[in-house]
């Protein structure tokens, strides 16, 4: 459901239905996909879009030196280091032997590559063909996932304190920046969960 809304939203912003369903192929990378072409439809530059998205996906550093031993060696890692998602990584970290954290990662993130194109193509489909897929709620699925997603996080004060400030933040500059720009202003707001530390 979430390609679905993706697909929709950015067919429905005013891009080619190509463009969805090449990104979610090649970049696999939901929350940054979104961001990317919101940035984009609210009319940043793609410099900033790509920033934005490639500053989202950091996380996807430490998850990559958590779990060598699941990707495997030569093309295997390769191929294993696209896959990498949210979703696959929890796999892979949930206990269990090697192997069982292996299979439900590659397992995870292949029904991932597969299903999240799809689902972006069926959502370019629906958002060439309906004027408005606000009026479905399609434009709500994904802030709802990130929201719930988040919410357990917010129960360390570190975290809420960060989250707090960066949307302070991103809220205050929102007039004065060009678009896109609040996001990435927003990562200062990291600097009160490092004080944690």
């Amino acid at each position: 459901m979430i390609g679905v809304s993706y697909g929709a939203a950015v067919v429905g912003s005013g891009f080619p239905m190509w463009m969805p369903v090449l990104l979610a192929s090649t970049v696999l990378a939901g929350g940054s996909e979104f961001l990317f072409f919101g940035i984009l439809a609210a009319g940043g530059g793609p410099l900033a879009a790509a920033s934005a998205g490639l500053l989202v996906n950091a996380r996807h550093l430490p998850y990559g030196l958590s779990m060598p031993d699941v990707f495997g060696t030569g093309i295997r890692r390769l191929l294993g280091v696209h896959l990498m998602v949210d979703e696959s990584v929890a796999f892979a970290l949930a206990p269990g032997d090697l192997a069982r954290r292996r299979a439900a990662y590659w397992l995870g993130g292949i029904g991932i590559a597969v299903c999240w194109p799809l689902g972006a193509l069926a959502g370019a489909g629906i958002g060439s063909v309906v004027p408005d897929t606000a009026a479905f709620g399609l434009d709500a699925v994904f802030p709802a996932v990130l929201l719930a997603l988040i919410l357990p996080a917010l129960r360390d004060r570190a975290t809420l304190r960060a989250a707090g400030a960066g949307a302070g933040l991103a809220v205050a500059t929102t007039p004065f920046v060009p678009a896109g720009l609040p996001a990435l202003i927003a990562l200062a707001g990291l600097i009160f969960a490092m004080e944690a530390l």
